[in-house]
């Protein structure tokens, strides 16, 4: 059995524990804490250390789904969660432009630590204020070779596109790195 680390990461309040939770067959591994800051109460708490979570694709396959903690004060974690990921995705608030200069710092970060395949996943597409899917492209300065792929977090269908998406760039890679 092949089992495939994919960590998924992003700003605070990007929707990655729902995005985990959405998918995962098991019981999320959730380090989630209450905020103490005022200035954060967009949510009553956050992950502090990572969600864990698991999907069997087939009896061949298991994706193991690691989230990181958004806020920059846990991001000692990123790069131990980082270790021996096959991919990753960056998930972006579509409805917070102010947070698209973070995710780009955050998708420049983790391809540092491993130069791995990803895909951008612009979350709360179902939203009237989310942006669209060309202009957030733009906003934060992706290639068009980078997947920037529509979602919404606690959609099961949605969420399972985005991960066979990276699933198909982590194949590709795979055969490539064969030849």
């Amino acid at each position: 059995m092949q089992t495939v680390k994919i960590v998924v990461t992003g700003p605070f309040n990007a929707g990655k524990t729902a995005f985990i939770q959405t998918v995962s067959e098991i019981d999320v591994v959730a380090t989630e804490r209450k905020i103490s800051s005022e200035a954060e109460k967009v949510k009553e708490t956050t992950t502090v250390a990572m969600d864990f979570g698991r999907i069997t694709v087939d009896e061949d396959l298991v994706l193991y789904l690691f989230g990181t903690p958004g806020q920059r004060r846990f991001d000692f974690m990123w790069e131990i969660l980082s270790e021996g990921m096959l991919g990753f995705i960056v998930l972006v608030d579509s409805t917070r432009p102010e947070t698209f200069r973070e995710a780009r710092g955050i998708l420049e970060t983790f391809h540092a630590y491993a130069p791995t395949p990803y895909v951008v996943a612009a979350n709360k597409q179902d939203m009237e204020d989310a942006w669209d899917i060309d202009d957030m492209r733009i906003a934060l300065r992706l290639p068009p070779e980078v997947k920037l792929l529509p979602c919404v977090a606690t959609d099961k269908q949605s969420v399972k596109q985005v991960l066979l998406e990276l699933l198909f760039s982590i194949m590709e890679e795979i055969e490539a790195g064969q030849k």
